[in-house]
């Protein structure tokens, strides 16, 4: 048998083990998207990948098939998330608004298949998740500029879903109007109060008339049936694309730094995070306090202890009791299983109501 041939040989035998090596690590990427169905978390995490990569290539000791492998690793995974994606194509997303909101904006860029399910308001976006007609649901959590979402953190404080992962969108203003418009031509502009109250300056040095609407992409819709070319909205330029308009100006709200956060919520809490050192980490807790002097000091102490930073501790008003507060906590890092137990364990001993809401990482949207 010529060396040839026996090349062929052995290259057909590792292809077969090949296969079923393949085959496996399939079965075990179907496993870890039912898993990240349950919780809510997107098909690509970048940091997961760049560890296996990192780890495997390590492996390859020739630094010439080390190049080669670690494409072939990078195109096994993206092989991987495609298989993935089509195993969650069934998965629903609920979220509060139209096409075109901000919310529906969030909830395509979180997850890039599944299908997006509209609600009229948070409740029922909220408690689709709860009933599991959706699997998660995306709901803001507060905005840089108009504070906190108070119904949405209610909502957390009171039901049985948590966060499994926190996303900040930047909120941009455009301009926008039927195709072939000119500036010059406008006179009117439509949207939604807050996004013309942060639009105000331009507004004002433009001369335009101002006319509110429910919310932005319901003024762009109303931009696109009503054909006027003296008629324009503010609105995202990803919203004027699904409605066939064109972006006369960009970026015309005076906030740069306006950014909504985004919540999803799942009936499942995700995998515990023991990373103290990686900013994006973050946990979130919300409590009551004994009707006790210097209960709440108590429990920050407990935090402070164990070397937690809080990045936002806020009060909201119990709505069932009047005059009484629950607290809103996020910290920097995570916990272990084990820091977790000790830390909830002795939070109880000043707390009456304690719920762990989320441990997630915050991720920017692009």
């Amino acid at each position: 048998m010529s060396d040839l041939d026996q090349a062929r040989l052995a290259i057909n035998a590792i292809d077969k083990e090949m296969a079923e090596l393949f085959c496996r690590r399939m079965e075990a990427a179907s496993a870890i998207a039912r898993h990240k169905q349950k919780i809510g978390m997107p098909i690509l995490d970048a940091a997961r990948e760049r560890e296996v990569v990192e780890r495997n290539a390590a492996l390859v000791e020739d630094p010439v098939l080390r190049e080669y492998y670690v494409n072939f690793i990078g195109q096994t995974m993206k092989i991987s998330r495609a298989y993935q994606s089509r195993l969650l194509e069934g998965m629903r997303i609920a979220y509060s608004g139209t096409l075109g909101a901000f919310a529906h904006i969030a909830a395509g860029k979180i997850f890039k298949t599944g299908t997006r399910v509209p609600f009229g308001n948070f409740k029922d976006a909220y408690d689709a998740v709860v009933s599991g007609d959706c699997d998660c649901a995306v709901l803001p959590l507060e905005n840089s500029y108009a504070g906190e979402v108070g119904q949405v953190i209610d909502m957390l404080f009171s039901g049985p879903l948590v966060i499994s992962g926190a996303y900040d969108l930047p909120v941009v203003h455009d301009l926008v109007a039927l195709p072939g418009t000119d500036k010059s031509r406008i006179k009117r502009v439509v949207s939604h109060p807050q996004a013309l109250s942060q639009c105000a300056g331009y507004i004002r040095e433009a001369g335009f008339e101002q006319i509110q609407f429910e919310n932005t992409a319901m003024a762009a819709k109303h931009v696109a049936e009503a054909g006027d070319p003296t008629l324009a909205a503010i609105c995202s330029e990803e919203c004027a694309a699904l409605f066939g308009l064109t972006v006369l100006e960009r970026h015309i709200n005076e906030s740069r730094s306006n950014t909504t956060r985004f919540g999803v919520f799942t009936r499942a809490a995700g995998a515990p995070l023991d990373d103290r050192e990686d900013p994006e980490n973050r946990f979130l807790l919300l409590f009551t306090v004994r009707n006790e002097a210097g209960s709440l000091a108590q429990a920050i102490n407990i935090l402070g202890r164990h070397g937690l930073n809080m990045t936002a501790l806020r009060s909201r008003p119990m709505k069932e009791l009047a005059w009484n507060y629950y607290f809103y906590v996020e910290c920097e890092g995570a916990l272990s299983e084990a820091e977790r137990r000790t830390v909830m364990d002795e939070l109880s001993c000043c707390c009456d109501r304690l719920k762990l809401a989320g441990t997630y990482k915050t991720r920017t949207l692009g």
